[in-house]
């Protein structure tokens, strides 16, 4: 039977969500079990889209990235795929109508990390509405269960919210990004010659975007509303911590908050108990 398979699927998803990022599989597991399965079938697309661009270095990533997205919409339009990922994915996308425009956009900013490239402040916006701001409204979609009118109304914050979040991934992988991989995100900033004024500009729009999601978060449905906080609240814990470091600091190490520590968060954002 199909629904074996399917769970199988989901299985799959879930565990990629669980051995890539410990922040997010926590923030999961604060969202209503209902949600569960769904996010970790969008987590599981799009970090399997990532590693091909990131990771697959010894093999053709054009071809590698061609092949999954024409998989992905053959799955989408046949509501099956024998990849265990893409199966998954398939079945959110078709049961929350997620727009395909949001997947086309995502998919465009992974084909965006095939090309070395200095980015202006188009294609700087233009990777972050794909990579970032279109994933949340992916989840957004899921989380409002369908429903136009709620979101319309949270689709600005929760751009936002992805938005600072990439945001701060580029401060925090800064120095990978560029000796690894030759990518350099920011517009008009030269890695080699970062500053600790680059920083502070950058961090300020971080900061923006930060205040602006917060009353969106507020505005979720309650069965989501924690889950994504703790989100919000661990990355803006790793933010304070690059805020503190240098940027010549952010060249010669990767900033991180220790399990530990996520730990704590976790804890202490239930008990501070700020979004109820």
């Amino acid at each position: 039977m199909k629904s074996i398979f399917d769970e199988v699927s989901i299985r799959c998803s879930e565990m990629i969500t669980r051995r890539y990022s410990t922040s997010f599989s926590l923030g999961i597991k604060f969202l209503d079990k209902q949600h569960h399965k769904p996010v970790y079938a969008i987590y599981g697309f799009v970090r399997l889209a990532d590693e091909i661009v990131d990771s697959f270095h010894d093999y053709n990533k054009e071809v590698l990235l061609d092949r999954f997205k024409r998989d992905t919409y053959l799955a989408i339009r046949e509501k099956i795929s024998l990849n265990p990922v893409l199966n998954a994915f398939q079945e959110v996308v078709n049961a929350y109508k997620i727009p395909l425009d949001l997947l086309e956009s995502f998919l465009q900013s992974m084909e965006m990390d095939l090309a070395d490239e200095q980015y202006n402040r188009s294609r700087y916006e233009q990777y972050i509405l794909g990579s970032a701001e279109s994933v949340g409204l992916m989840c957004l979609q899921v989380f409002v269960d369908g429903n136009p009118g709620a979101y319309e109304q949270l689709k600005g914050p929760a751009m936002k919210l992805g938005a600072a979040f990439q945001k701060v991934n580029f401060l925090r992988d800064i120095r990978a990004d560029y000796y690894s991989l030759q990518r350099s995100y920011f517009p008009g900033l030269n890695p080699e010659n970062f500053l600790d004024v680059d920083k502070k500009r950058i961090e300020l729009e971080i900061e923006s975007d930060f205040n602006a999601a917060l009353s969106g978060i507020k505005a979720l449905p309650a069965s989501v509303r924690k889950g994504v906080y703790l989100a919000y609240y661990y990355y803006l814990d790793l933010f304070r911590k690059i805020k503190n470091a240098s940027s010549s600091d952010l060249m010669s190490k990767r900033i991180r908050i220790s399990n530990g520590r996520k730990i704590y968060l976790m804890l202490q954002s239930i008990t501070t108990r700020r979004i109820g």
